[in-house]
């Protein structure tokens, strides 16, 4: 069941991440060369951070290439659909930040909870640092490279408990693990504690303090 719901986890991460990237291109004004090369970089790079990190190599990306694969046919759906309405982009601008926080969302629990197991899996369940390390770079290492790519700030510096929810997540999974032994009751855990946090934060709209910009 366990390993069912990884293989869930890693799909829908690999897709949610992947459209939010090719979004988030499209909106930038990149080529279908951007597009693709965006919502790589973000459904697979904090994926490949985390298997460098434990020394799993080659990362999971190049010994399993449907993940690319899925995350280019993806952005190239994307690509396709916001290319028929580009004249109906700024109307469309409040319904696509709906969409990019939504698979925003799903991507930042389900790879949180991804890079936690695989933590709990190479026999780090014991180190808390290590095991939120891995959750966070996993869930928010891709929309890092997304954003630096489209030379826009970070959105896990700035805005709606993004890094916050991920260790939140990231300490639920592996406590539950730690308590109840089971992986499956840990994946249920670790999700719906990141989605509720993200959730919440947007609809109270909760934010970290700031510095003000003078």
């Amino acid at each position: 069941m366990a390993q069912v719901l990884l293989i869930i986890l890693d799909f829908l991460g690999t897709i949610a991440f992947a459209i939010s990237g090719a979004v988030v291109a499209g909106r930038k004004g990149m080529d279908i060369f951007g597009v693709n090369v965006l919502a790589v970089a973000t459904a697979t790079g904090g994926g490949i951070l985390r298997d460098l990190m434990i020394g799993s190599t080659p990362p999971m990306v190049f010994q399993k290439p449907i993940y690319a694969i899925v995350a280019i046919l993806m952005a190239n759906l994307v690509f396709i659909y916001m290319y028929k309405v580009t004249q109906e982009l700024p109307k469309l601008k409040p319904v696509y930040n709906d969409f990019l926080f939504l698979f925003d969302t799903l991507g930042l629990a389900a790879f949180t909870v991804d890079g936690v197991l695989m933590g709990i899996r190479h026999g780090f369940a014991s180190n808390m640092l290590l095991i939120i390390y891995l959750g966070v770079i996993t869930g928010a290492g891709g929309g890092v490279l997304r954003d630096i790519f489209a030379m826009e700030m970070p959105e896990i510096f700035r805005k709606k408990i993004y890094a916050l929810a991920a260790i939140m997540g990231a300490i639920a999974t592996n406590v539950v693990y730690l308590l109840v032994g089971s992986q499956t009751a840990c994946i249920f855990t670790g999700f719906a504690v990141v989605v509720i946090i993200r959730f919440l934060a947007m609809h109270f709209e909760w934010d970290l303090p700031r510095i003000q910009p003078r």
